[in-house]
């Protein structure tokens, strides 16, 4: 019998396979703050790297080797955190051994590849769940719920600015910039942040019905395009609009959407923590100012262990984010070669 099915309703065990800057925060502290989960043990193939991580967060043990830790009996779920490269190969290793899979986002490198776990998962009954933590975010649940409850009446469009100098503030810079190096992310730095804002699209509007984008490095600072602009139609008729920049100048940068509807508009930044809605029945904007958990990913991975364990709905299946990948692909022009 498998670990997951063996293990029904038991803390979830994790093993965190690629402990980088990412996991330092916004992650890997919320497994053992989370109840019926604790972190167990990390991977990383740097040896003193991963001895490191393990000795600042309390960790009992750590790997250089992501086979050896899945072999861990003390172990029943995998964090993937590595980059998108490895993502595919990590998830079906982890999902044959029957271990529950939490899986960073963007997916895989493209949509074919999410599809091939989307086959693993329907075969082996195993359970994955996409780290598009954004829509356990209390903010983010706001402006589903002014949507839901037609605050601003029928939408009718959508737009997406996200611009940012050639080295972004809203990104989490290493050593070797991976990011920028389209065989290990994807593409460039709107495949690390327009994840995040599409995937909050389908949870908002559902999949689009037709998508269509270009993509083209302009400044020619990197091997990545840095110039991205794509359109979207979704059911009712919602029309999205997205433009994202990697080159522009520090006082011309943007994290900007705004939601138009019927009677009335929506506007928040995907990186941000103030929403503002104004109806046109109301006289003046109404503004609302959160403020996220210390571990940024926290409240997702509360629904993902109640998932585990056979309490809750999946809170992002692979399948859902196989949709956020097919509308980056088509945005960018991919075409599978």
């Amino acid at each position: 019998m498998d670990k997951q099915h063996s293990r029904q309703q038991a803390i979830i065990s994790w093993g965190i396979i690629g402990c980088g800057d990412v996991t330092e925060v916004k992650s890997g502290p919320a497994f053992n703050k989370v109840p019926e989960s604790k972190l167990v043990a990390v991977m990383r193939r740097d040896a003193a790297k991963a001895a490191g991580y393990a000795a600042r967060h309390g960790v009992g043990r750590w790997y250089d080797d992501a086979s050896a830790m899945m072999d861990d009996p003390d172990i029943n779920a995998v964090y993937i955190a590595t980059p998108p490269a490895y993502h595919k190969e990590y998830a079906l290793e982890a999902l044959r051994r029957g271990l529950y899979v939490y899986l960073e986002k963007p997916v895989t490198l493209h949509a074919a590849e999410a599809e091939e776990l989307v086959v693993a998962v329907q075969q082996s009954g195993a359970r994955l769940v996409a780290a598009h933590y954004r829509r356990a975010l209390p903010m983010f649940l706001f402006v589903k719920d002014l949507l839901d409850r037609h605050a601003i009446g029928a939408v009718r469009m959508v737009h997406i600015r996200t611009w940012q100098p050639a080295r972004p503030g809203l990104i989490t810079h290493t050593e070797a910039p991976w990011r920028l190096n389209p065989a290990l992310s994807g593409g460039g730095y709107f495949h690390d942040l327009a994840p995040h804002q599409l995937d909050l699209m389908l949870y908002f509007f559902g999949a689009p019905q037709w998508m269509q984008g270009l993509a083209l490095n302009q400044a020619d600072l990197s091997p990545a395009d840095d110039q991205v602009t794509g359109t979207a139609l979704f059911d009712n008729n919602i029309v999205l609009n997205g433009s994202w920049s990697f080159n522009v100048s520090e006082n011309d940068q943007a994290d900007e959407c705004l939601i138009t509807g019927s009677e009335g508009s929506i506007r928040f930044p995907f990186f941000g923590k103030t929403v503002s809605w104004q109806n046109n029945t109301l006289s003046s904007v109404q503004t609302r100012v959160f403020e996220h958990p210390p571990h940024i990913q926290q409240p997702m991975i509360e629904q993902v262990v109640n998932y585990f364990q056979h309490k809750g709905d999946n809170p992002c299946s692979i399948e859902q984010a196989v949709a956020g990948m097919r509308i980056m692909d088509a945005f960018t022009g991919f075409n599978g070669r």
